[in-house]
């Protein structure tokens, strides 16, 4: 009878889903017609978590094994100095992101999983530091998430700054499902908002509240590994990994909850429900979500006239599905979804340099470059 009861929520709950789910209804779909190539930029990568241009065009990116790499004029170099990663299941050396004056401050952000702090295990950190030469130099920790701990899932995180010059970046809730993510007065399962050197802006939403980590700008959230910031309006955009189902495209807005694991269209990995519902009052539903789950990573808006079919879409990686997910937008809702890149393997990120070209990493692969065919 217990079984029956289990098995008639599961069912109830998928149906609610269903009846909802509006956006994922739109399929990923092949390309009818394969109008572009890929080349290989940077061979011989294992998973390269983040990248970034230099104003050269030259690129920084990070090995999650904790490898920091530049890459000029066809050479690699290995960067000494880089931070001491906790590699521990989706932990290591995360995203990177220099800093909007780049050329006249020469700052360089960082996120990693880091033993400093009380406790075992390890939790994501935010450091910025200089290049000089092949060495990082003034290395400053910014932020720690605490308590460390020995668990290997869901530390984030990527780094991104708005055009006020605020940084933003993701932690994810470290495994701790029922602890933090709705609680502001503990890290994970949210996304932070700092200044460049990492003081909390006065205007942050939970200044003033106490025992809150101040620098919490939105919560509720699961996992977030994919952050953008819109072209035209200037909101962060961001992915995040749901369980069985209900990965999500989020809009991040100041003080918001975002309802993980509260409401949610995923189910657990076991095929159980943990939540009854998909709406609740004072959370927020994403702009779209995915069922079932592709595991998204890096995520950029395509702005550059090189694609002109593509303008204003998102990409967005699989990691689940191995593709390059291209999502049609009008007036935010996505009206399609189309598979790019399948076969080459697990994208783990995606940027537009400043050449105008979609630059793509592929695990066990390295930096694909899209080049649309004449």
């Amino acid at each position: 009878m217990k079984l029956f009861y289990s098995l008639l929520t599961v069912i109830l709950i998928t149906i609610s889903a269903c009846a909802q789910q509006t956006d994922s209804e739109v399929k990923a779909e092949n390309p009818e017609k394969i109008n572009y190539t890929s080349e290989i930029v940077v061979p011989d990568l294992n998973i390269p978590w983040g990248m970034v241009f230099l104003p050269d065009e030259s690129l920084l990116i990070t090995e999650q094994t904790g490898e920091l790499i530049h890459f000029k004029n066809g050479k690699k170099t290995f960067i000494e100095g880089a931070p001491e990663v906790y590699f521990r299941g989706q932990g290591g050396f995360l995203d990177i992101e220099i800093h909007p004056d780049y050329e006249n401050n020469g700052w360089i952000y960082m996120t990693y999983s880091s033993t400093e702090g009380e406790g075992d295990g390890g939790n994501t950190a935010l450091m910025r530091a200089k290049l000089d030469g092949n060495t990082l130099v003034e290395k400053q920790l910014l932020y720690k998430a605490s308590p460390n701990t020995r668990r290997g899932q869901h530390f984030g995180s990527r780094i991104e700054f708005d055009n006020d010059g605020y940084l933003y970046f993701s932690i994810g809730e470290r495994g701790e499902r029922d602890v933090n993510p709705q609680d502001i007065t503990r890290d994970g399962g949210k996304i932070y908002r700092l200044n460049d050197d990492g003081s909390t802006p006065s205007d942050n939403p939970f200044v003033g509240t106490e025992n809150a980590k101040t620098s919490i700008y939105s919560y509720g959230h699961r996992n977030p590994q994919g952050m953008a910031i819109h072209p035209s309006t200037g909101a962060i955009w961001i992915n995040e990994h749901g369980p069985r189902g209900g990965d999500e495209i989020n809009i991040v807005e100041k003080g918001k909850n975002f309802g993980w694991p509260v409401i949610s269209y995923g189910i657990n990995y076991s095929g159980t429900p943990f939540t009854d519902i998909t709406e609740k009052e004072g959370m927020e539903q994403p702009l779209f979500y995915w069922v079932p789950s592709i595991a998204p990573s890096g995520m950029a808006f395509v702005t550059s006239n090189i694609y002109p079919e593509w303008e204003g879409n998102i990409l967005v990686g699989s990691l689940k599905f191995a593709y390059l997910e291209r999502l049609e937008l009008k007036n935010n809702k996505v009206v399609k979804r189309e598979k790019l890149l399948e076969g080459l393997g697990r994208v783990r990120n995606v940027i537009q340099g400043p050449d105008g070209y979609i630059y793509v990493a592929i695990e066990k692969k390295g930096i694909v470059k899209i080049v649309p065919k004449k």
